[in-house]
């Protein structure tokens, strides 16, 4: 009975011990994450630019023969001019429209011309727009001032915007040099994450899963950005060709959307439409509109070929990972939705083969 006793008491003793150390453990790894979460969204950017481009930095490393830090810094310079150059010219094309618009509005040359009667015809919204447009165009002080808290208001609201922008660089620029510090010590990173995987998943799964992850985001990378900026380029050669008005800036527009899995389309057509609108239906704005069109469906071509690219997982897999990470995350989502997505289905996969024995091949005829 003593005896007993004793063994429920040292029971008793082991499981408080194991729960209290949990208990400490739990605490220990809220905190630090609670701690290291304004820096979350940072470090998984400056990761995921470290993987994509950590390639580069290996090719740049070899031809040229320097250090790991050097090539890191030059990959990392590289990467800010590709970035800035546009992002400069963007804002100095923003610039000098908003001057120019100042300026044409304090000299008051700038007047709206009369509606025609054929937009009171258009069906629900034509006899508001003809009465909204003619009195626009007899007195634009005075609509502006029974509009002025809309305006208000939309104005407020593109500030916002261009706030939460401008922050998203800064934290994109940042991202970027922390990835030249992770880069330069690549290989010690590489055998990290190895070890990590092999410590959680296995020995035998451990190093797959660590190469499907990086193989994964590099895909991601080339699927997404790099298709978006091939449509950007192929766009926007054909905008400038044609003398479309801001075509550098519609091309930066096209790039956002591409990213941002959106069409193109909501560009390109009304390029062809004031296309249209202003020359007319002629053979050279025929064959403007169908290559820019073409172009503009390009990313469903080349989205098959590159984004499953080197990934041992199927192409539609990171895809929908892709789609739903970036309605889940944001941007950001892109790259993590693919990984949680692919790795799961790796392990879902092994986990079958386990529970389920391989069926005997049948018999040769």
């Amino acid at each position: 009975m003593q005896s007993s006793f004793k063994l429920d008491s040292a029971l008793s003793r082991g499981l408080l011990d194991v729960l209290i150390k949990a208990g400490l453990v739990a605490a220990l790894v809220i905190f630090a994450f609670q701690v290291f979460q304004p820096f979350l969204e940072l470090m998984l950017w400056a990761v995921i630019l470290a993987v994509t481009l950590y390639p580069l930095h290996c090719r740049i490393q070899r031809r040229t023969g320097l250090k790991q830090g050097y090539a890191a810094t030059l990959v990392v310079l590289l990467v800010l001019v590709v970035l800035l150059v546009p992002v400069y010219l963007v804002m100095m094309s923003i610039a000098e429209s908003v001057d120019s618009l100042v300026t044409l509005l304090k000299t008051g040359a700038w007047s709206v011309p009369v509606p025609p009667d054929s937009v009171a015809t258009w069906p629900l919204i034509g006899p508001k727009v003809h009465a909204l447009w003619l009195a626009a165009s007899e007195n634009m002080a005075s609509v502006l001032n029974q509009w002025l808290p809309q305006i208000r208001g939309a104005g407020l609201t593109v500030l916002g915007a261009a706030a939460s922008a401008g922050g998203a660089f800064l934290l994109f620029i940042g991202a970027i040099l922390i990835s030249g510090v992770i880069m330069a010590f690549g290989e010690r990173g590489d055998i990290a994450a190895q070890r990590i995987a092999m410590r959680v998943s296995g020995a035998e799964r451990g190093k797959p899963l660590a190469t499907l992850c990086t193989a994964t985001i590099r895909a991601v990378a080339q699927g997404v950005i790099g298709i978006a900026f091939i449509q950007m380029l192929l766009i926007g050669v054909g905008f400038i060709v044609k003398g479309v008005p801001g075509a550098g800036m519609l091309a930066i527009v096209i790039l956002m959307l591409g990213i941002a899995q959106a069409p193109a389309t909501l560009v390109t057509l009304p390029v062809i439409i004031y296309v249209f609108n202003a020359e007319g239906f002629t053979v050279a704005t025929i064959i403007f509109a169908i290559y820019t069109f073409v172009a503009g469906l390009a990313d469903n071509v080349l989205k098959p070929l590159l984004l499953g690219r080197g990934v041992d997982v199927p192409m539609p897999v990171v895809l929908i990972g892709a789609l739903g990470g970036m309605v889940v995350k944001g941007i950001i989502g892109l790259f993590i939705g693919p990984v949680i997505l692919g790795v799961t289905y790796v392990l879902f996969w092994q986990w079958v083969a386990l529970q389920v024995p391989e069926q005997p091949a049948p018999p040769a005829a």
